[in-house]
């Protein structure tokens, strides 16, 4: 550990961007200050499905998804869902999703997005090779199974794109993934086997940050939330929350789907929506146990092998922040379950469901960069469903930028300030 002699960072929100920024600081000898508006258990990066995933170098506007989305909406089970609202921000929001929705760019952002991705996963393989971190990682590779030829189409041609760009990927016919998951009844037509894809169990991963954080002199300050900044012409002097004054050298705003709410205090426009997703853990049956985390690809289900059980996740639902579990959209998720693994019945969960918010910005890319405004503060979130594969890089970025350090990624197209007119 360096001595701590670069200044004080205050870091605000204590999902895996807040807590990989605070990780790389503290080794880069900054004094580490954490404000998080709820407790440190209760965020999106517990309950997701712990994915790795250079594979998702396509962003969320893609072309199709319109389109697709538009019949989902109907069908209270579909794997998307925007609910109905005159909310002005969702309608915003709405408008600059359909205008990024096309391939010209999908194909500007897919090398930056996959070279974030690689470069995240290297990162998460160091981690876990340091003391105290053991988080089940495990980079195996995720399949994408498929039971339709239509969507078989679909992914071999993607799988193609994914080649090209250097990935490694094979395209199985069935009976080639049943060999892979010797141990479960498959029913699916193929799977792409990204094997450049891994997999990690959240809150250990979670836990270890930060009990490494705890002891390397990191304060964390929980039920703080920020109220506002006072700046001072390009600086940020201190953020005022409804526990007192912070004061530092340098602010990392994080945050999660409350991005928004923060950056707006600072006059800039990081438009995201919270994409409302739900999971459970399942107990299997002894024997029953799967080799590699999988993405049920028509029900878009996330099955993910983790702490001696395999975790569900599942649905994106758009629309204004709610407490409600929409028992539907949970049910869809336990219905698509036996159509991949014909010997998996799974109940519906009534006590185990989870749910958090991954923050989707409406063209589909992250918001990682300085902000224009302000010399010392930088933004790193809005990975919609990339969040956790994303952290280390997020983490790595923030304190490169931060020591003034070249950086080890292209993030031209992810500023944190591109919305503002």
């Amino acid at each position: 550990m360096k001595e701590n002699n670069r200044g004080t960072v205050v870091v605000i929100g204590a999902g895996i961007a807040g807590l990989a920024s605070a990780y790389y600081l503290v080794k880069d000898g900054w004094e580490v200050k954490i404000l998080e508006k709820n407790t440190l258990d209760n965020n999106c990066s517990y309950g997701n499905a712990g994915m790795i995933v250079p594979s998702h170098f396509t962003p969320l506007a893609a072309p199709g998804i319109v389109a697709q989305g538009i019949k989902w909406m109907f069908n209270s089970k579909s794997p998307f869902y925007v609910r109905p609202s005159l909310n002005p921000r969702l309608i915003n929001w709405g408008l600059k999703f359909l205008n990024h929705a096309n391939r010209a760019h999908v194909d500007q952002h897919a090398t930056a997005i996959r070279d974030l991705n690689l470069y995240s996963s290297r990162l998460y393989d160091e981690l876990a090779s340091q003391d105290g971190f053991d988080f089940e990682l495990r980079q195996n590779g995720i399949l994408m199974m498929y039971r339709s030829r239509e969507m078989q189409h679909e992914e071999i041609e993607l799988a193609h794109r994914a080649q090209d760009l250097g990935l490694d990927v094979d395209i199985l016919e069935g009976n080639a993934v049943q060999e892979l998951e010797p141990n479960l009844k498959l029913d699916v037509l193929g799977a792409i086997l990204y094997r450049c894809d891994g997999k990690l169990y959240p809150p250990k991963l979670m836990q270890q940050l930060i009990q490494y954080l705890k002891t390397a002199g990191v304060i964390f300050f929980e039920e703080t939330e920020v109220n506002k900044f006072v700046t001072s012409g390009k600086r940020i002097k201190e953020a005022i929350s409804n526990k007192g004054s912070f004061q530092a050298d340098a602010f990392v705003l994080t945050g999660g789907a409350y991005l928004p709410q923060l950056t707006s205090k600072l006059n800039c426009n990081t438009p995201l929506m919270p994409g409302k997703g739900y999971s459970f853990m399942y107990e299997p049956k002894e024997g029953n146990t799967l080799n590699h985390a999988a993405l049920l690809l028509e029900a878009r289900v996330a099955v993910t092998p983790m702490n001696g059980q395999i975790r569900f996740s599942g649905t994106m639902e758009l629309g204004p922040a709610n407490d409600k579990i929409y028992k539907n959209r949970v049910q869809g998720i336990v219905e698509s379950i036996p159509k991949y693994y014909p010997e998996l019945k799974v109940d519906y969960p009534q006590d185990k469901i989870w749910y958090g918010y991954r923050p989707c910005s409406p063209d589909g890319l992250p918001y990682l960069g300085r902000l224009k405004k302000y010399d010392n503060a930088i933004v790193a979130g809005g990975g919609g469903m990339m969040g956790l594969s994303l952290g280390p890089a997020y983490g790595k970025i923030v304190c490169d930028l931060l020591a003034g350090r070249e950086i080890a990624s292209n993030i031209q197209g992810f500023k944190p300030d591109r919305f503002d007119h």
